[in-house]
């Protein structure tokens, strides 16, 4: 297969991830519809995932591996699995509530200026870096999502809006934060793990935070319904395990080349538009127009202008290559 072939299946992968990750938003919305409570949403999914995990562990390097690294820094793992899976999830559950889908989906994308702002925090090398031209076109899609809630709440955003905001914010925070924390641990380790065998480790390792989420639940509003643990499985499936492998396999297949690495992670921001078709098809949303469409199309354009721009830097270190590749994953 030629170069520029590879790339644009890499491209339609990615597109096609984008695609399953959208479930996230738009079933978690309907369980809050249907009057599911915020926790089981969280907890069911990582509770689901981790037996639909299972069947593909023997293809891809097997669990012992995985174990292995679990019990040489069980603190590691329980630490960048709380940040980067329970405390993610939770927030981003319980945001559902709050709006559209779409508009979750949008205000999530502000991960994209996270990661960067994150590598500070982590790194003692070139990585650490946050390049100017990235950081600009992180405040274009902040100023998108701010956009976006403004035309949504017609100009006065609620209590209830800010802080559905806010949530959204860190766990956009969260996700990268708990990603990169494990790829570098693993690195100082010298230890080498698969995409699949990371998330693996990390839902594994956070096991013990949805079960006592789960039992709170219980108490808060009794088992959950029927309905609610459909949806549950269903973004387990499509989001947990779906998304993530084509995701990581398109990033996989263009690893080297960083214009390429770019594009596949541009597709990501097509979330946005799938969340607003399926919301409207299948949840009788609103469309986002005016102020809210302006604002969606500004963080379309600011995901793939910031895609390109860390593209371009991560060419040059191998390094921030794989870090790129590690942001995505849950």
């Amino acid at each position: 297969m030629t170069a520029s072939r590879r790339a644009l299946l890499a491209v339609g992968l990615s597109l096609l991830s984008a695609l399953f990750f959208t479930v996230t938003y738009v079933l978690n919305r309907a369980a809050a519809l249907d009057g599911g409570h915020w926790a089981w949403t969280a907890a069911l999914r990582y509770l689901f995932v981790l037996p639909l995990l299972l069947p593909l562990m023997p293809s891809q390097g097997g669990i012992a591996p995985v174990w292995r690294a679990m019990r040489a820094a069980p603190g590691a793992w329980l630490l960048w699995s709380g940040i980067g899976f329970v405390l993610f999830y939770v927030l981003l559950s319980y945001a559902a509530a709050s709006g559209p889908s779409w508009l979750v989906a949008g205000t999530f994308q502000v991960t994209a200026l996270a990661g960067m702002l994150c590598a500070p925090l982590l790194y003692d090398d070139a990585r650490a870096r946050i390049p100017r031209a990235g950081f600009a076109v992180g405040v274009l899609i902040v100023g998108g999502v701010l956009l976006m809630q403004w035309g949504h709440a017609r100009g006065a955003l609620t209590r209830d809006a800010w802080v559905a905001l806010a949530c959204v914010v860190a766990c956009a925070f969260a996700y990268p934060l708990g990603n990169r924390g494990l790829l570098l641990h693993l690195e100082r380790r010298g230890i080498a793990l698969n995409a699949t065998q990371r998330v693996f480790g990390l839902t594994l390792a956070s096991q013990p935070a949805w079960w006592a989420l789960a039992a709170w639940a219980w108490t808060q509003a009794g088992p959950p319904s029927a309905t609610q643990m459909g949806l549950a499985f269903g973004v387990a499936l499509g989001a947990g395990v779906v998304a993530t492998i084509l995701f990581f396999q398109a990033s996989g297949m263009v690893r080297d080349s960083g214009t390429a690495l770019g594009a596949v992670e541009a597709m990501q921001a097509a979330e946005v538009l799938f969340a607003a078709l399926l919301g409207a098809l299948f949840l009788h949303e609103a469309w986002p127009r005016g102020q809210t469409l302006l604002g969606a199309l500004v963080v379309i354009v600011g995901i793939a202008l910031f895609a390109w721009v860390v593209a371009r830097e991560a060419a040059r270190d191998p390094r921030e290559v794989r870090a790129l590749r590690g942001d995505r994953g849950s």
